[in-house]
Protein backbone atom coordinates (compact mmCIF):
# COMPACT_ATOMS: atom_id res chain seq x y z
CA UNK A 1 0.00 0.00 0.00
CA UNK A 2 0.93 3.59 -1.04
CA UNK A 3 0.52 4.57 2.59
CA UNK A 4 2.35 1.56 4.40
CA UNK A 5 0.51 -1.36 5.68
CA UNK A 6 0.71 -0.76 9.71
CA UNK A 7 -1.12 3.30 8.66
CA UNK A 8 -4.80 3.23 9.57
CA UNK A 9 -7.28 4.15 6.18
CA UNK A 10 -7.82 7.62 5.28
CA UNK A 11 -11.35 8.70 5.93
CA UNK A 12 -13.74 11.43 5.42
CA UNK A 13 -15.46 12.14 8.89
CA UNK A 14 -18.25 14.15 9.44
CA UNK A 15 -18.13 17.28 11.36
CA UNK A 16 -18.55 16.45 15.64
CA UNK A 17 -16.63 14.98 18.46
CA UNK A 18 -15.39 11.71 18.62
CA UNK A 19 -14.01 10.41 22.03
CA UNK A 20 -11.16 7.46 21.41
CA UNK A 21 -10.65 4.93 24.20
CA UNK A 22 -6.91 4.20 24.69
CA UNK A 23 -4.59 1.77 25.74
CA UNK A 24 -4.21 1.45 29.46
CA UNK A 25 -1.41 -0.60 29.09
CA UNK A 26 -0.31 -2.49 26.55
CA UNK A 27 -0.25 -0.30 23.44
CA UNK A 28 -1.94 -2.51 21.28
CA UNK A 29 -5.19 -2.81 22.96
CA UNK A 30 -6.68 -0.01 20.61
CA UNK A 31 -9.32 -0.66 18.24
CA UNK A 32 -8.86 -0.41 14.03
CA UNK A 33 -11.20 2.07 14.28
CA UNK A 34 -10.20 4.33 17.05
CA UNK A 35 -6.54 4.07 14.43
CA UNK A 36 -9.08 5.17 11.62
CA UNK A 37 -10.47 8.09 13.66
CA UNK A 38 -6.99 9.39 14.37
CA UNK A 39 -5.64 8.97 10.78
CA UNK A 40 -8.49 10.80 9.88
CA UNK A 41 -9.76 13.56 12.32
CA UNK A 42 -9.13 17.10 11.48
CA UNK A 43 -8.49 18.07 14.75
CA UNK A 44 -6.61 16.15 17.26
CA UNK A 45 -7.34 17.04 21.01
CA UNK A 46 -6.20 15.20 23.99
CA UNK A 47 -5.74 15.14 28.09
CA UNK A 48 -1.65 14.36 27.18
CA UNK A 49 -0.69 15.66 23.77
CA UNK A 50 2.66 13.71 24.47
CA UNK A 51 1.07 10.42 25.12
CA UNK A 52 -1.32 10.78 22.19
CA UNK A 53 1.84 11.66 19.96
CA UNK A 54 3.69 8.79 21.22
CA UNK A 55 0.36 6.44 20.69
CA UNK A 56 0.17 7.43 17.06
CA UNK A 57 3.98 7.27 16.48
CA UNK A 58 4.05 3.80 17.49
CA UNK A 59 0.79 2.95 15.20
CA UNK A 60 2.09 4.53 12.34
CA UNK A 61 -0.79 7.42 12.51
CA UNK A 62 1.55 10.48 10.80
CA UNK A 63 0.06 14.03 12.91
CA UNK A 64 1.06 15.80 9.85
CA UNK A 65 0.14 19.70 9.66
CA UNK A 66 -3.45 18.85 12.05
CA UNK A 67 -3.65 20.61 14.91
CA UNK A 68 -3.26 18.86 17.76
CA UNK A 69 -4.71 20.82 21.01
CA UNK A 70 -4.03 20.08 24.93
CA UNK A 71 -7.76 19.76 26.45
CA UNK A 72 -7.52 19.70 30.75
CA UNK A 73 -9.33 20.77 33.35
CA UNK A 74 -6.86 23.67 34.09
CA UNK A 75 -7.51 25.06 30.09
CA UNK A 76 -11.01 24.38 30.00
CA UNK A 77 -12.08 27.84 29.35
CA UNK A 78 -9.85 28.77 26.61
CA UNK A 79 -9.27 25.29 24.73
CA UNK A 80 -13.06 24.45 24.54
CA UNK A 81 -14.43 27.13 22.42
CA UNK A 82 -11.42 26.63 20.02
CA UNK A 83 -12.76 23.22 19.28
CA UNK A 84 -16.47 23.49 19.37
CA UNK A 85 -15.66 26.75 16.92
CA UNK A 86 -13.89 23.90 14.99
CA UNK A 87 -17.26 21.48 14.86
CA UNK A 88 -19.05 24.26 14.26
CA UNK A 89 -17.36 25.20 11.10
CA UNK A 90 -17.57 21.46 9.85
CA UNK A 91 -14.10 20.39 11.09
CA UNK A 92 -14.10 16.37 13.23
CA UNK A 93 -12.38 16.42 16.08
CA UNK A 94 -10.72 13.29 17.87
CA UNK A 95 -10.49 13.79 21.96
CA UNK A 96 -8.05 10.87 23.37
CA UNK A 97 -7.94 10.01 26.81
CA UNK A 98 -4.67 10.06 28.38
CA UNK A 99 -5.57 6.10 29.35
CA UNK A 100 -9.20 4.08 28.79
CA UNK A 101 -12.25 5.34 27.78
CA UNK A 102 -12.88 8.81 27.89
CA UNK A 103 -15.11 10.63 30.56
CA UNK A 104 -14.28 7.94 33.23
CA UNK A 105 -12.06 10.34 35.69
CA UNK A 106 -11.00 12.05 32.49
CA UNK A 107 -11.74 15.90 31.59
CA UNK A 108 -13.60 15.16 28.47
CA UNK A 109 -16.87 15.68 30.51
CA UNK A 110 -16.91 18.83 30.17
CA UNK A 111 -16.26 19.15 26.29
CA UNK A 112 -18.76 16.26 25.52
CA UNK A 113 -21.53 18.49 27.34
CA UNK A 114 -20.40 21.66 25.43
CA UNK A 115 -20.84 20.06 22.11
CA UNK A 116 -24.41 18.47 22.83
CA UNK A 117 -25.67 22.08 24.07
CA UNK A 118 -24.66 23.30 20.98
CA UNK A 119 -26.70 20.74 19.00
CA UNK A 120 -23.12 19.11 17.62
CA UNK A 121 -22.77 15.25 16.84
CA UNK A 122 -20.95 13.25 19.33
CA UNK A 123 -19.26 9.74 19.42
CA UNK A 124 -17.57 7.04 20.48
CA UNK A 125 -14.81 4.41 19.44
CA UNK A 126 -15.00 2.43 22.74
CA UNK A 127 -11.81 0.32 23.58
CA UNK A 128 -9.43 -0.42 27.02
CA UNK A 129 -11.35 0.78 30.18
CA UNK A 130 -9.72 -0.48 33.95
CA UNK A 131 -13.35 0.02 35.06
CA UNK A 132 -14.47 -3.02 32.81
CA UNK A 133 -10.91 -5.04 32.57
CA UNK A 134 -10.85 -4.85 36.94
CA UNK A 135 -14.36 -6.51 37.04
CA UNK A 136 -13.88 -9.02 34.62
CA UNK A 137 -10.82 -10.33 36.24
CA UNK A 138 -12.24 -9.98 39.39
CA UNK A 139 -14.43 -12.61 39.85
CA UNK A 140 -16.95 -10.80 41.88
CA UNK A 141 -20.94 -10.61 40.97
CA UNK A 142 -20.93 -8.09 37.35
CA UNK A 143 -24.86 -8.08 37.11
CA UNK A 144 -24.88 -4.58 38.66
CA UNK A 145 -21.54 -2.63 39.54
CA UNK A 146 -20.89 0.97 40.70
CA UNK A 147 -18.17 3.23 39.29
CA UNK A 148 -17.61 5.23 42.55
CA UNK A 149 -14.38 7.27 41.02
CA UNK A 150 -11.65 8.35 43.47
CA UNK A 151 -12.57 8.81 47.45
CA UNK A 152 -12.33 11.97 49.30
CA UNK A 153 -8.79 12.46 50.57
CA UNK A 154 -9.55 13.64 54.11
CA UNK A 155 -10.54 11.39 56.43
CA UNK A 156 -13.69 12.61 57.49
CA UNK A 157 -15.66 12.86 53.91
CA UNK A 158 -13.75 9.56 53.12
CA UNK A 159 -15.44 7.71 55.56
CA UNK A 160 -19.41 9.16 55.13
CA UNK A 161 -18.47 8.34 51.51
CA UNK A 162 -17.47 4.61 53.11
CA UNK A 163 -20.38 4.30 54.93
CA UNK A 164 -22.99 5.08 51.28
CA UNK A 165 -21.00 2.84 49.33
CA UNK A 166 -21.09 0.15 52.05
CA UNK A 167 -24.85 -0.20 51.93
CA UNK A 168 -25.05 -0.68 47.70
CA UNK A 169 -26.45 -3.26 46.65
CA UNK A 170 -24.04 -3.61 43.42
CA UNK A 171 -20.13 -4.28 43.38
CA UNK A 172 -18.43 -0.88 43.79
CA UNK A 173 -15.44 0.02 41.95
CA UNK A 174 -12.85 2.44 42.73
CA UNK A 175 -9.55 4.25 41.67
CA UNK A 176 -7.40 4.97 44.41
CA UNK A 177 -3.78 6.28 44.65
CA UNK A 178 -0.91 3.42 45.11
CA UNK A 179 -0.08 6.20 48.23
CA UNK A 180 -3.32 5.55 49.64
CA UNK A 181 -4.29 1.96 49.02
CA UNK A 182 -3.16 0.95 52.19
CA UNK A 183 -5.18 3.22 54.40
CA UNK A 184 -8.29 2.74 52.30
CA UNK A 185 -8.07 -0.76 52.66
CA UNK A 186 -7.86 -0.37 56.47
CA UNK A 187 -10.83 1.73 56.61
CA UNK A 188 -12.77 -0.45 54.27
CA UNK A 189 -12.58 -3.46 56.80
CA UNK A 190 -13.35 -1.41 59.72
CA UNK A 191 -16.45 0.26 57.62
CA UNK A 192 -17.81 -2.13 55.32
CA UNK A 193 -16.51 -5.33 57.50
CA UNK A 194 -13.68 -7.75 57.57
CA UNK A 195 -15.14 -10.33 55.91
CA UNK A 196 -16.67 -8.44 52.74
CA UNK A 197 -14.98 -9.51 49.50
CA UNK A 198 -12.72 -7.77 47.83
CA UNK A 199 -10.24 -7.22 45.26
CA UNK A 200 -7.40 -5.29 44.52
CA UNK A 201 -6.13 -4.85 40.98
CA UNK A 202 -2.65 -3.20 40.05
CA UNK A 203 -0.81 -2.03 36.57
CA UNK A 204 -4.10 -3.89 34.35
CA UNK A 205 -2.23 -5.17 30.71
CA UNK A 206 0.88 -3.99 31.97
CA UNK A 207 3.79 -6.47 32.86
CA UNK A 208 3.78 -5.92 36.56
CA UNK A 209 0.13 -6.97 36.43
CA UNK A 210 -1.09 -7.78 39.84
CA UNK A 211 -4.73 -8.92 41.02
CA UNK A 212 -5.36 -9.74 44.32
CA UNK A 213 -8.49 -11.17 46.01
CA UNK A 214 -9.70 -11.72 48.96
CA UNK A 215 -11.80 -10.84 52.21
CA UNK A 216 -11.34 -6.92 53.38
CA UNK A 217 -9.72 -7.92 55.92
CA UNK A 218 -7.04 -10.11 54.53
CA UNK A 219 -6.51 -7.65 51.53
CA UNK A 220 -5.93 -4.93 54.51
CA UNK A 221 -3.67 -7.89 56.17
CA UNK A 222 -1.82 -8.22 52.94
CA UNK A 223 -0.73 -4.61 51.92
CA UNK A 224 -0.49 -3.33 55.59
CA UNK A 225 2.92 -1.58 55.35
CA UNK A 226 3.50 -2.21 51.67
CA UNK A 227 4.89 -0.19 48.94
CA UNK A 228 2.73 -0.04 46.12
CA UNK A 229 3.52 1.34 42.75
CA UNK A 230 1.30 1.90 40.05
CA UNK A 231 -2.42 2.68 38.56
CA UNK A 232 -5.34 0.44 41.14
CA UNK A 233 -8.62 -0.37 41.11
CA UNK A 234 -10.43 -1.22 44.14
CA UNK A 235 -13.36 -3.51 44.09
CA UNK A 236 -15.89 -4.47 46.55
CA UNK A 237 -18.61 -7.40 47.01
CA UNK A 238 -22.25 -5.76 47.11
CA UNK A 239 -23.81 -5.05 50.60
CA UNK A 240 -25.13 -8.40 51.89
CA UNK A 241 -28.82 -8.62 52.20
CA UNK A 242 -29.79 -6.69 55.80
CA UNK A 243 -32.44 -8.72 57.54
CA UNK A 244 -34.52 -6.59 59.89
CA UNK A 245 -36.99 -7.17 62.39
CA UNK A 246 -40.14 -4.94 62.63
CA UNK A 247 -39.20 -2.62 65.03
CA UNK A 248 -36.25 -1.74 62.57
CA UNK A 249 -38.49 -1.84 59.88
CA UNK A 250 -41.32 0.47 60.94
CA UNK A 251 -38.01 3.06 62.41
CA UNK A 252 -36.98 3.08 58.93
CA UNK A 253 -40.20 3.87 57.38
CA UNK A 254 -41.26 6.57 59.89
CA UNK A 255 -37.59 8.31 58.55
CA UNK A 256 -38.68 7.99 55.04
CA UNK A 257 -41.97 9.49 55.33
CA UNK A 258 -40.89 12.24 56.62
CA UNK A 259 -39.19 13.50 53.23
CA UNK A 260 -40.68 11.09 50.87
CA UNK A 261 -44.81 10.24 49.42
CA UNK A 262 -45.93 7.09 50.91
CA UNK A 263 -45.72 5.31 47.82
CA UNK A 264 -41.76 6.11 47.37
CA UNK A 265 -41.12 5.50 50.90
CA UNK A 266 -42.33 2.10 50.90
CA UNK A 267 -40.00 1.28 47.99
CA UNK A 268 -37.29 2.26 48.89
CA UNK A 269 -38.16 0.72 52.90
CA UNK A 270 -38.64 -2.25 50.99
CA UNK A 271 -35.56 -2.47 48.61
CA UNK A 272 -33.33 -1.45 51.76
CA UNK A 273 -34.27 -4.69 53.66
CA UNK A 274 -35.16 -6.77 50.66
CA UNK A 275 -39.13 -7.14 51.68
CA UNK A 276 -42.14 -7.35 49.37
CA UNK A 277 -43.20 -3.39 49.10
CA UNK A 278 -46.93 -4.79 49.48
CA UNK A 279 -46.30 -5.67 52.92
CA UNK A 280 -44.32 -2.29 53.61
CA UNK A 281 -47.04 -0.25 52.05
CA UNK A 282 -49.61 -1.76 54.34
CA UNK A 283 -47.45 -1.43 57.03
CA UNK A 284 -47.67 2.07 55.91
CA UNK A 285 -51.19 2.54 55.70
CA UNK A 286 -51.34 1.27 59.39
CA UNK A 287 -48.62 3.63 60.72
CA UNK A 288 -50.49 6.43 59.00
CA UNK A 289 -53.81 5.69 60.27
CA UNK A 290 -52.73 4.93 63.74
Amino acid sequence: MAEGKNLAEKQRLSAGLYFIATPIGAARDITLRALDILASADVLAAEDTRTLRHLMEIHGIPLGDRPLVAYHEHNNDTAMPRLLRAMAEGKSVAYASEAGTPLISDPGFQLGRGAIAEGLQVLSAPGASAVLCALTVSGLPSDRFLFAGFPPTTKSARETFLREMAQVQATVIFYESPKRVNTILVEMAHIMGQNRNAVVCRELTKRFEEVSRGTLGELAAAFDGRAVKGEVVVLVDRAPEQKADAATVEQALDQALTHMTMKDAATAVAQAYGMPRRDVYQMALRRAGA
